[in-house]
């Protein structure tokens, strides 16, 4: 339960603060860094990001589909065992290790998911969220919803670790 206020937590601040890191660029030496959080045998590659005023056009609008319980456990592309309840998702073409924002089309709600696994498998589909992504973005019982994805920069994903890190200290 602890874990899930923290990661909730981490991903409300965030989403708040998407614009406060615009004044300056990636370090190079943190450019090509992966979140410490992930451990993966694969190495990860961050998304290339357009120049910052392109960033806020979207970077992909389409439909979305989750999925949960039947491949719990199960290894995603990346390698890691899949969790339902990760903030994580499939992309056909995204770097694994790629943070997007997911924006549901339909009422606004938003989250910053993962790409830890390829997908989605059906025509027509951009993203493919876990149950947990689907169950905040209110689309879970829809099974389908049209998105916005926007790539989120791996410095605010940092300052998202590490509020989470700040929230589960004693």
């Amino acid at each position: 339960m602890r874990r899930r206020i923290a990661n909730g937590l981490a991903i409300l601040l965030s989403v708040a603060s998407l614009g406060a890191g615009a004044a300056q660029g990636p370090n190079s030496s943190d450019s090509s860094a992966s979140p410490s959080k992930i451990n993966h045998p694969k190495a990860v590659m961050p998304a290339k990001f357009p120049p910052r005023r392109q960033m806020d056009k979207p970077f992909q609008v389409g439909k979305a589909s989750w999925y949960g319980e039947s491949f719990e456990g199960k290894p995603t592309a990346s390698g890691e065992p899949y969790d339902m309840h990760d903030f994580t998702a499939a992309h056909p073409t995204l770097p694994l290790g790629t943070y997007v924002k997911v924006t549901n089309l339909s009422n606004r709600r938003s989250v910053i998911v993962r790409i830890n696994d390829r997908g989605p498998v059906i025509d027509g589909r951009i993203i493919d969220v876990s149950y947990n992504a689907a169950k905040a973005l209110e689309f879970k019982n829809q099974g389908i919803q049209r998105v916005r994805l926007d790539l989120v920069r791996n410095e605010t994903v940092a300052m998202a670790q590490q509020v989470e890190q700040l929230a589960n200290l004693p």
